[in-house]
């Protein structure tokens, strides 16, 4: 019995012994190959001319800053002032491009995201204003914008100045919501609801800390708007009183002005003299009646009021055209900060 057990172990440990054996064979066959291989690399990284070298390494950070710009942070300039005093001119900023849903391919399709623009959020879009020179021009000046992280901008006017190609504004009018503007401050009827507050009072209950900019002072607002009927009297062909004079000259040395209310009160004066000239009443109600915001939409303002071009002329903007939120400032060191 026991010379049986014994015979029984003795050949378990010889097929143990092959076993092992074949397992070492495979390893050592492998660990041979891969450093056959690895040899065969560095003779060849060593034959490489450098400058061929260094071209495929350019390449391939070429295509990851091109791949991060599209697709996750792309970087932009500020070129106004619009948005003061939370963006000065010169800051440079990264948007969040992923958030909303990044476009394939610059200024082409874009891909879609649960995560819709907010209230207060800081959003990036292209200007409904600007004239695109072709699909060519437009994606060959967004590759270089993305790579030079926006220092190079090909895209310039007869001036030499850059366009606005895209437009940085805060996301203030949601679907359904309408405002009126009086003496250039703002009020909202929210979607679905009777009352009405003004823009402040809202921020204020949200505990939003960003400020409203105003560089017109509201002691101007009655030469501004007697300058507007001054203006409509004159295309009529009537002479201006004394006091709307004083109101021009006034409204003239005012560095900026708040073109919504000095148009509101040139068409009031005229519907006055021409109450059947349809176009000037349509405008006006228009005017006196706020800016809608359709649903899908969103109405971008920017919070420096007096020097902003923004919803207030051009309207409202639909949200798939949002290609980004503000993510943070970078640029100058010291102003280094999240946009909120």
């Amino acid at each position: 019995m026991y010379a049986r057990f014994l015979e029984m172990a003795t050949n378990n440990v010889r097929q143990g012994d092959g076993f092992f054996d074949s397992v070492q064979s495979v390893t050592e066959a492998y660990l041979s190959r891969r450093r056959r291989i690895q040899r065969i690399k560095r003779e060849k990284q060593q034959r490489k001319n450098p400058v061929v070298d260094w071209i495929e390494a350019f390449l391939w950070a070429v295509c990851v800053v091109l791949l991060i710009n599209q697709y996750i942070f792309q970087a932009y300039q500020i070129p106004s002032g619009s948005m003061i005093d939370t963006l000065l001119i010169g800051d440079r900023i990264f948007v969040n491009k992923l958030v909303y849903g990044p476009e394939l391919l610059p200024g082409l399709a874009k891909l879609g995201s649960p995560i819709k623009p907010a209230r207060n959020d800081i959003i990036i879009f292209e200007n409904p204003a600007y004239n695109s020179r072709g699909t060519a021009f437009d994606i060959a000046q967004r590759i270089i914008y993305m790579l030079t992280i926006s220092l190079v901008d090909i895209d310039r006017d007869q001036a030499g100045n850059p366009k606005a190609h895209f437009l940085i504004k805060r996301a203030v009018g949601m679907g359904g919501d309408q405002f009126y503007s009086r003496r250039g401050e703002m009020f909202i009827r929210f979607n679905g609801e009777n009352r009405i507050l003004s823009e402040r009072e809202y921020n204020s209950r949200r505990g939003w800390k960003h400020n409203i900019t105003r560089l017109i002072d509201a002691s101007s607002y009655p030469a501004l708007e007697l300058a507007g009927a001054a203006a409509a009297w004159m295309d009529l062909g009537l002479s201006p009183t004394p006091e709307m004079m004083d109101a021009i000259s006034s409204y003239k040395e005012l560095r900026y002005n708040d073109l919504t209310t000095f148009h509101t009160y040139w068409l009031m004066t005229r519907c006055a003299a021409f109450p059947h000239e349809d176009r000037y009443s349509e405008q006006l109600a228009r005017r006196l009646q706020g800016w809608y915001v359709p649903p899908g939409h969103i109405l971008p303002l920017g919070d420096n009021r007096d020097n902003s071009h923004d919803g207030r002329f051009f309207g409202t903007v639909r949200t798939e055209k949002i290609l980004g939120k503000g993510a943070f400032i970078y640029w100058p060191l010291r102003r280094i900060t999240f946009l909120k």
